[in-house]
């Protein structure tokens, strides 16, 4: 990747599927790669390993955050929140969320899981209170909803249409 595309940001999602001596092991190898984010890289329910884990990799929680009561023992674990409305329930607990985390010094990012256009429109209001936004559900559609949002050079674009 890197030998290609020296100059693109690039995060790893583990999906859950390390163990904290796979992650020691495969530290250097990430590092290497310049990886900027490593997203969930143990299982839910096992974030107490990363208590004191010293990782030059800022780690985020996906699968381990599922609403606003998993937010707080998320400190001294991960560095990143990352906030899905499918996951949460909605816009009100994920606005919820990215201000806790915040509260506790953590980075809020907003992701999704494939979803049209139209899901995207509230995590676009969540996305302007994070510091990472993945919104790129729609294009994995093979037809999105007209109008949809727009991606352009980076950016995203919602125009009001999008969201009654």
């Amino acid at each position: 990747v890197r030998a290609a595309r020296p100059d693109v940001w690039l995060g790893v999602d583990a999906n859950q599927g390390f163990t904290l001596p796979a992650l020691e092991r495969l530290l250097p190898v990430l590092l290497e790669a310049r990886v900027l984010l490593l997203e969930q890289p143990l299982a839910r329910g096992a974030e107490a390993a990363l208590e004191g884990f010293s990782c030059p990799i800022p780690l985020a929680a996906d699968e381990s955050v599922q609403g606003l009561a998993d937010v707080e023992g998320l400190q001294g674990r991960f560095d990143v929140v990352n906030i899905k409305l499918d996951k949460c329930g909605g816009l009100t607990e994920a606005l919820l969320m990215a201000q806790a985390a915040q509260r506790l010094g953590l980075k809020v990012m907003v992701g999704n899981m494939v979803g049209s256009s139209l899901a995207m429109a509230p995590a676009f209001v969540v996305g302007q209170l994070c510091d990472i936004v993945d919104l790129d559900g729609p294009t994995f559609l093979a037809k999105d909803r007209e109008p949809g949002v727009q991606y352009e050079n980076g950016t995203i674009w919602c125009s009001q249409q999008v969201w009654g």
